[in-house]
């Protein structure tokens, strides 16, 4: 029974692959001839600006630092998920055009399940924050609300919830799920060498629990960036933190009605999403039909900024996700490498921001990368990196060089450290009846193979290359931060660290946006008595997928499902598989933290 099993996990895999290739086939076809028929369009139920406009914005789903192109995601398609996600840049754009605006009156904060970092959330709120300061005024609705959502709305003059909602507000929780029982079970060795003893990211390959090393740090983390978030909400809410932890730890708001949230302050009145129509009529003081509802995505396209014709330019420069080699999303250094490059050799570019939002990635990768901007820097030009939610582990390689570091509160960094991870399926294989066989002139021709477990002596020269690459990452910290390496081992071992904390440990210098970052390379650039434009980078180019996630065409996406589920139904496994193989054996990587 067991071989059977595996036998049918193992075809169940291959043939995973197997059919996305298949699939890259049928979509493409379905896909043009259903272009073909109905054509791809875009509309829009919100109107434009015009006197008396009201700016929604939809709190709903994940928030992205800017636009990119993306790849076909199967996992979304299956899901029928083609919503564009929101970003940060448009977002933060439209809220600045809204204050400015005389026709723009009111934001309405309409609040779903947002998902995002920390980070990004505060960057969002501030920026409401900041709108309020030209007089007008925030309302915001939920029918219920998730820990994130209510961070947010939050900041508004009223906040609404349905009497049979809920606001989730019960404290930061976060995890992984540990799997060495099962690796066990499949056959399968994760041959971990490793450097810091807060490393953490191999853990759960290699044990059933939680390191006390590990929990210690999460546990201050979490503890830090909470304090954060109850100080905003309580000012805002005007509640004390003692006597809203109080609440959480006593009263379960997650099984409490609206009423109850009103009753303790949390919201202002427990309504119907109808009447909000009426709520923002009453507050402009205008009949119903008057008032326009516009969609923040049509404010921000307003709002864009024309670089075309400037000569002086301060490149905003986007290193979004894990860094990898060879591949079309996250941070390529392959991509980003020659873009850095051109910008040192650009006379017209006086100065960089680096916006880094990065759990990490490869050594290799990470190393290019701070290399070009060094060679960047070597041109007298200014560089400030502005931290998003993570820049940590290889996000803080390509970080610490930096002339400035601008971080958030609750930005993730740190994470100095390193690890090498290679998978051993000898065990699996035996178990479903494959027998490995080599020929090679060379004892260790095949290193590192997955088909047979390290010797004593691949283990050493990896565990030595390990320490290598550790000091050559504490060496580069040191430098660049001016410190002792001494100094910088002492808060390195892989150990996170939240942006107030990193502050006073000196691994960044100040807290603060990316429009601040900004502001002081233009303070620092040469000029020629003209102010530098902002150059944001890399270009979008909008893929094939993004063509399709704005198609309106229901017909579109129905087809394309129905063909994906006949051919993929497994692509997920396959998905996951890819990108664990496809990493560089040697990386300088946190696992994303995600809050509940």
């Amino acid at each position: 029974m067991l071989k059977k099993f595996f036998l049918n996990f193992l075809s169940s895999f291959v043939g995973a692959w197997v059919a996305i290739g298949l699939f890259g086939i049928v979509a493409v076809i379905v896909l043009i001839s259903l272009i073909g028929k109905i054509g791809i369009s875009q509309s829009s139920s919100i109107s434009g600006v015009s006197k008396n406009s009201v700016m929604v914005i939809d709190l709903n789903g994940r928030i992205e630092e800017r636009e990119s192109p993306s790849e076909f995601d199967y996992i979304a398609a299956l899901q029928q998920d083609f919503d564009t996600p929101l970003t940060l840049t448009s977002l933060v754009g439209s809220i600045r055009e809204a204050a400015d605006n005389k026709d723009i009156r009111m934001i309405y904060l309409k609040c779903g399940k947002l998902q995002s970092g920390m980070a990004t959330l505060r960057a969002l709120r501030q920026e409401l924050a900041e709108f309020k300061k030209s007089g007008k005024k925030i309302y915001a609705y939920g029918d219920s609300y998730s820990l994130s959502d209510y961070y947010v709305a939050s900041v508004a003059d009223s906040l609404f919830v349905n009497p049979d909602g809920v606001i989730e507000v019960n404290g930061i929780s976060g995890g992984s799920l540990y799997f060495k029982d099962l690796l066990d079970n499949l056959g399968i060795q994760m041959q971990v060498v490793k450097v810091g003893t807060f490393k953490s990211a191999v853990e759960p390959y290699i044990s059933n629990e939680m390191s006390q090393p590990a929990r210690a740090q999460l546990d201050t983390l979490y503890g830090n960036i909470w304090s954060q978030m109850t100080q905003e909400i309580c000012s805002d809410r005007k509640l004390k933190a003692e006597a809203l932890n109080n609440l959480i730890n006593s009263d379960f708001l997650q099984l409490q009605d609206g009423e109850f949230a009103v009753s303790k302050h949390l919201a202002d009145r427990a309504v119907y999403e109808r009447t909000m129509d009426k709520r923002f009529a009453d507050a402009l003081g205008i009949d119903v039909e008057k008032v326009n509802f516009v969609g923040h995505d049509v404010v921000a396209a307003s709002n864009a900024e024309i670089s075309l014709g400037k000569k002086k330019r301060i490149a905003v420069l986007y290193a979004t996700g894990e860094i990898m080699e060879g591949t079309k999303t996250g941070i390529n250094c392959e991509v980003l490498v020659p873009i850095i490059t051109d910008l040192a050799e650009d006379d017209d570019v006086v100065g960089m921001v680096l916006r880094v939002n990065s759990p990490g990635g490869s050594v290799f990768g990470s190393e290019q990368i701070a290399e070009a901007l060094a060679y960047f820097q070597s041109k007298e030009k200014p560089l400030a990196v502005s931290m998003g939610d993570y820049a940590a582990s290889g996000g803080y390689w390509i970080s610490c060089h930096a002339n400035r570091i601008f971080a958030d509160p609750m930005t993730i960094t740190g994470s100095i450290g390193i690890y090498g991870l290679i998978p051993d399926v000898s065990g699996l294989a035996r178990k479903i009846g494959v027998t490995p066989q080599f020929v090679s002139t060379n004892p260790d021709a095949d290193f590192p193979s997955f088909l047979r477990p390290m010797t004593e002596a691949q283990h050493a020269a990896m565990q030595k290359m390990i320490e290598k690459g550790y000091d050559q990452f504490i060496t580069r910290v040191a430098t660049g931060r001016k410190m002792s390496k001494q100094k910088v081992m002492t808060i390195a071992e892989g150990r996170v660290w939240d942006g107030q904390t990193a502050l006073k440990l000196g691994l960044v210098d100040q807290l603060g946006s990316l429009s601040d970052a900004c502001d002081w390379v233009k303070s620092q650039a040469k000029k020629d008595g003209k102010e530098p434009v902002l150059e944001y980078l890399p270009n979008m180019e909008p893929s094939f997928w993004d063509m399709v996630r704005i198609s309106t065409q229901s017909q579109m996406r129905l087809a394309l499902i129905e063909e994906i589920g006949k051919v993929v139904p497994e692509s997920e496994y396959a998905v996951e598989a890819a990108n664990i193989l496809r990493r560089r054996a040697v990386q300088a990587r946190i696992v994303p933290i995600f809050f509940n």
